[in-house]
C-alpha cells in the first residue's frame, strides 16, 4: 500500500506561543531570545523576519537590524505544554507519530479512511483543529515518504499546506535544488556544485556506483532522495539520547573561581529537567564551555551524577584554555538499552 505521510510544522513555534499568550505583541517583530545582547535568537515570527532575523542570530545583531524588536524570555513550560496539546489531537488521528522536536512530526496516516481517505483533507482538519484549541497555526505537506512530506510542509509556510501526489512527485523532485536534501548542508552543496550538480535532475546523470564512489555512503541517499524515494518508515518508538542545558553568561567569566561559582545553579537546572526522565539510564556527562574568542570544547566522561563530576570536568576544560568563558552547558548521554536500568533518582 502506498504510504501516507503528513508532516506538521508550527509557525515560529515559541514566537507564536508568545503573541498567543500576549496578544499586544500582535504584528510586532518580536523573537524569542532570552533578554541578554549576548546569546542568540531560538525563533522569531514573521514581522521580525522581514527585516532580515533569523533563529541562530546573534540577538545583538538581530537589534541592530530591528532595533524596535520585542525581546521575549524562555517559557519552555508554555511550549511543552502546547506542544502535548498539539500531540493529544495528533493522537485522534494516528498511533503512528513521530516527534522531532517539540514543533514538528511525522504522522503516518495510511490506513485512515477518514475523509474518504484523503490525507490532504486530514491533514486541512487537524490544522483547523490545532488553530482553534492550541491557538497558533501550523503548515503541513502531505506525501508518499517522509522526504517529500517535510520539504512540502515549508512550500506554503506560514499556515498553509501542500501535497505531492505520488503521480507528481517525480515532476515535484526533477528541478528541486540539492540544498532541499536532507544531509546536503552549504558545504557539501558547494561540493555538488563543483561537479555541475545543483537541482536534483544534474544528479540524474550519474550512477548510484558513481555517485558512492564521489560521495561515500551519503552516494546511495544522493541518488534515492534526487528520484524521490525514501523507504523509512514513521519511526513512534524514537528514544533521547542525551539531554542538556547551557547558559550565555551576561559577561564573560574571567576565571576557574568564577567558572566554579555558576555550576551549582546549572546543575539545580539540569537536575530538575531530568526528574522527568527517570526511567532512563545515564551513559556519560559532558560539558560545554564557549570561549570569549567564541571557540568551544565539550569535555566528556563515564562520571557518577553529581556536581563534583562537573566540576571535575570543568576543571579539565579549562586546563589548557586561558580565555574567559561566555557560556557554559551540562548534560548527559542515556544508555541504548533502557532496559534494566536503574533510576537517576
Amino acid at each position: 500500500m502506498q504510504r501516507k505521510i503528513i508532516h506538521i510544522d508550527c509557525d515560529c513555534f515559541y514566537a507564536a506561543v508568545e503573541m498567543r499568550d500576549f496578544p499586544h505583541l500582535l504584528g510586532k517583530p518580536v523573537a524569542v531570545s532570552g533578554t541578554s545582547l549576548r546569546g542568540v535568537l531560538s525563533t522569531c515570527n514573521y514581522e521580525a523576519r522581514a527585516f532580515g532575523l533569523h533563529s541562530a542570530m546573534p540577538t545583538h545583531k538581530a537589534v541592530a537590524l530591528c532595533p524596535h524588536v520585542i525581546l521575549q524570555p524562555h517559557r519552555f513550560d508554555a511550549y511543552r505544554e502546547a506542544s502535548e496539546r498539539i500531540q493529544a489531537i495528533f493522537l485522534q488521528y494516528t498511533d503512528t507519530i513521530e516527534p522531532l522536536s517539540l514543533d514538528e512530526a511525522f504522522l503516518d496516516v495510511t490506513g485512515s479512511d477518514l475523509f474518504s481517505g484523503s490525507a490532504t483533507l486530514l491533514a486541512e482538519h487537524i490544522r483547523q483543529q490545532i488553530e482553534k484549541e492550541v491557538g497558533i497555526t501550523v503548515s503541513a505537506g502531505i506525501a508518499p515518504n517522509k522526504f517529500l512530506a517535510k520539504i512540502a510542509s515549508d512550500w506554503n509556510k506560514p499556515n498553509g499546506s501542500f501535497t505531492i501526489s505520488p503521480a507528481h512527485v517525480e515532476r515535484f523532485v526533477y528541478q528541486l535544488p540539492v540544498k532541499k536534501i536532507f544531509g546536503v548542508g552549504a558545504k557539501s552543496a558547494e561540493r555538488l556544485k563543483q561537479f555541475g550538480i545543483e537541482t536534483c535532475s544534474d544528479l540524474h546523470g550519474y550512477s548510484v556506483t558513481e555517485l558512492i564512489n564521489q560521495f561515500g555512503k551519503s552516494g546511495l541517499r544522493l541518488y534515492e532522495l534526487s528520484r524521490g524515494i525514501d523507504d523509512r518508515p514513521v519511526n513512534n518508538d524514537r528514544t533521547r539520547k542525551s539531554l542538556s542545558i547551557e547558559h550565555t553568561f551576561n559577561t564573560n567569566l574571567p576565571t576557574l573561581g568564577a567558572c566554579l561559582g555558576k555550576l551549582p545553579n546549572l546543575y539545580e537546572t539540569l537536575i530538575s529537567r531530568l526528574k522527568k526522565k527517570q526511567d532512563l539510564g545515564i551513559r556519560s556527562l559532558f560539558m560545554k564551555i564557549k570561549y570569549a574568542d567564541f571557540r568551544q570544547t565539550t569535555i566528556e566522561r563515564c562520571l557518577p551524577l553529581d556536581s563534583q563530576s562537573y566540576q571535575s570536568l570543568l576543571l579539565s576544560a579549562l586546563k589548557d584554555h586561558h580565555q574567559p568563558v561566555r557560556l557554559m552547558g551540562l548534560g548527559v548521554r542515556f544508555k541504548d538499552d533502557d532496559k534494566n536500568q536503574l533510576s537517576l533518582f
